[in-house]
């Protein structure tokens, strides 16, 4: 199982257009996607400017296929809602209890 994180760092008063923008048009494309297992959106508690999600992958293989074919797509959709560049991160799942990501670490 392999998971990336971006941190998105939006625009004042544009959190609820970038979440909607998140769950309506990137939503769909990562479902979509082959290796794809969940996400994760988070907004932190002491900068609501700041957020994160998690996507989780079967394999980094998965991962980077993701991002070579649609990454760019989608941050060009999201870009004017953010004050700079995503910072994005990779790991390796080491660790889970939620069922769906056990369910994909098996597959």
């Amino acid at each position: 199982m392999f998971t990336r994180t971006v941190d998105c760092h939006v625009k004042p008063g544009k959190q609820d257009e970038l979440s909607h923008k998140l769950r309506q048009e990137v939503l769909p494309i990562l479902q979509k996607q082959a290796g794809f297992v969940d996400v994760i959106g988070l907004v932190s508690e002491n900068d609501p400017e700041m957020l994160r999600s998690l996507t989780f992958w079967k394999s980094k293989e998965d991962a980077e296929r993701y991002h070579r074919e649609n990454y760019t797509r989608i941050l060009e959709s999201i870009r004017p809602l953010l004050k700079r560049e995503p910072t994005i991160e990779v790991f390796s799942v080491d660790t889970s209890t939620t069922h769906r990501i056990v369910a994909g670490k098996a597959a």
